[in-house]
């Protein structure tokens, strides 16, 4: 074992907007011995996500968030130590895919919220990005919550983020034409050259609505959402009748928890849903574990040969979470957010 000590990320306080480093402590335990039935792994990725900052509490959700003094949720690929468990033995390569193995060195499973992974078939840290949890919501926006026709326009919101650069080559893979919004020019740019999409669009530029129209010339005919009030309203002039829209995030609104500050667009939203026969559902991907297999069959070659690509950010060390996951609301992260301890 390569260490006797266990390092756990613990939340300390309850953030008010944007996360705070002072919000986390680190603390040292003992690692834990397997009982019977049970399996103790080693996490060596650990990943960061949006909801992590829900859990923290103080958000704009209705999940409860964790307690003050609870480990830090979050899902992770791992290294089986010791095993009392008939389905896992010591060496096994692991995914914590419900993220109770959290953040932290170590963590004991029933083997329940954990399953095997091929570290031959695909790099690890695809198993936290685009075959993780954040490919699942991707691909179940775009294939169990609507049913878009390929060939017409899906346009991705927060493009560059993990969850959007899947979903952006999932609807490449299924014959969509692809439009990507995204801040900032090296952003588009990578939606561009890395991702493939056929148009990317610069929210922060002045001239965004202007390049928002030419890149849909034909409209749109399904949105996957991820940020919330700031650009959903500027889409809706370019929805086209009976247009579908899935609600995967509200990026743009997680960390505010009063009134919204700025125009009131809910009349011109229920119009154009009205008028326009427009289909929106928002969706919570717990509730579509059990498509974990049809998934993973479908898009596991892709990742394997290269067509769909796990955008990461990976930083070094347990250690530097705390300090690095307030990077993922600043806009400076593209991809997904991994941490690399060990």
């Amino acid at each position: 074992m390569s260490t006797q000590v266990n390092r756990k990320i613990v939340l300390v306080a309850r953030p008010h907007g944007d996360p705070k480093p002072s919000d986390f402590e680190i603390q040292k335990e003992e690692v834990p011995t397997p009982g019977e039935g049970q399996v103790l792994v080693r996490n060596t990725l650990v990943s960061m996500d949006p909801f992590n900052r829900i859990l923290m509490g103080n958000a704009n959700s209705d999940q409860a968030p964790i307690e003050l003094g609870d480990t830090m949720f979050g899902f992770t690929v791992a290294v089986v130590e010791q095993s009392n468990h008939p389905g896992f033995a010591a060496g096994d390569r692991v995914t914590g895919f419900l993220g109770t193995t959290g953040w932290q060195d170590f963590a004991l499973s029933d083997g329940s919220d954990i399953r095997l992974v091929d570290p031959e078939a695909v790099p690890l840290t695809s198993y936290l990005g685009a075959l993780g949890v954040t490919g699942l919501t991707a691909w179940v926006g775009l294939t169990k919550v609507l049913n878009p026709k390929p060939g017409g326009t899906l346009v991705v919101t927060a493009a560059a983020g993990a969850v959007g650069s899947a979903a952006a080559q999932i609807g490449k893979l299924r014959g969509y034409r692809v439009v990507g919004i995204a801040g900032g020019p090296e952003k588009t740019r990578h939606l561009l050259e890395n991702l493939g999409v056929d148009a990317a669009v610069d929210y922060k530029a002045d001239d965004f609505e202007q390049k928002l129209a030419l890149a849909l010339p034909d409209g749109i005919d399904t949105i996957y959402e991820n940020v919330g009030a700031s650009q959903f309203p500027i889409l809706l002039p370019h929805v086209n009748l009976g247009a579908q829209i899935a609600v995967g995030g509200v990026m743009s609104q997680i960390t505010t928890t009063g009134a919204f500050e700025g125009p009131n667009t809910l009349p011109d939203v229920l119009r154009a849903i009205f008028y326009k026969d427009l289909t929106v559902r928002g969706f919570n991907v717990t509730k579509f574990y059990d498509f974990y297999p049809e998934f993973l069959a479908e898009l596991t070659p892709a990742v394997a040969d290269g067509r769909l690509l796990s955008t990461t950010h990976v930083i070094e060390g347990l250690e530097n979470i705390p300090t690095s996951f307030p990077d993922m609301f600043t806009g400076r992260v593209a991809g997904k957010m991994i941490a690399k301890i060990a």
